[in-house]
C-alpha cells in the first residue's frame, strides 16, 4: 500500500472512504443506513471522533473526520467499522422484509472466507484510503466531494436535499448527525 493511504498524523484531520465488500448495494434500506447514522452519533460521543463531513451511498461511506481523544484515528475507524459490520449483519439476518437476505449473507461468507483475518462474514472492504487534510482549502475540496456525491448519482438536485449526509448542516438545516463541525 502506497505511503499515501496511511494514518501517518495521530492528530490529522483525514478524508476516508470505504465500501461493501464487493460493492454490494446494502444502503438502499433506512433501517440500515441508521446503523451508522447511529454509530456515528457514538463515536462523536464516546470516543472523540469529530466529524467536518460525511455522507453514506448506496455501498459506500465517506467521512472527514479526526480523533480528539489521542486514540489512533485508525483504531478508531477500526472500532467503527467492525461494530457496524456485526450490527449490520445482524440487521440483515433479523429482517423479515430483507428479500436479498441469503443471497447478501453468502457474499458477506465469501468475502469472509477469501481474508485471512475474518473468521465468518466480511462486511466492510479492509481499504480505507485515508489521506491527511493539509490545508483548508483541501479540506473544502473534499468536503464539496462528499457533499455532491449524491448529485453526481442523480439521487437529489442539490446537495442539502440528501438526507444521508452533512450538506444539510453545511447550508444551515439540521441534519440526522448533530455535532457535525461545520468548517468554514
Amino acid at each position: 500500500m502506497s505511503r499515501n493511504y496511511k494514518f501517518h498524523n495521530p492528530d490529522g484531520t483525514y478524508f476516508v472512504s470505504f465500501a461493501v465488500v464487493y460493492w454490494i448495494d446494502v444502503f438502499t434500506r433506512n433501517d440500515y443506513k441508521n446503523i451508522l447514522v447511529d454509530s456515528l452519533s457514538f463515536c462523536q460521543q464516546e470516543k472523540g471522533m469529530e466529524i467536518y463531513a460525511w455522507c453514506i451511498m448506496t455501498n459506500h461511506m465517506h467521512l472527514v473526520f479526526r480523533s480528539i481523544n489521542g486514540q489512533k484515528p485508525e483504531l478508531l475507524l477500526g472500532d467503527f467499522k467492525r461494530f457496524t459490520s456485526k450490527t449490520l449483519v445482524s440487521a440483515i439476518k433479523e429482517n423479515p422484509r430483507e428479500s436479498r437476505k441469503e443471497w447478501l449473507l453468502e457474499r458477506f461468507k465469501q468475502a469472509g472466507a477469501e481474508s485471512s483475518n475474518v473468521t465468518n462474514y466480511q462486511f466492510w472492504q479492509h481499504n480505507n484510503h485515508p489521506i491527511e487534510l493539509w490545508s483548508n482549502k483541501v479540506i473544502f475540496e473534499k468536503i464539496n466531494y462528499i457533499h455532491n456525491n449524491p448529485v453526481e448519482e442523480g439521487f437529489v438536485s442539490n446537495p442539502q436535499d440528501y438526507v444521508y449526509s452533512s450538506a444539510r448542516d453545511y447550508a444551515g438545516e439540521d441534519g440526522l448527525l448533530k455535532g457535525v463541525v461545520v468548517a468554514r
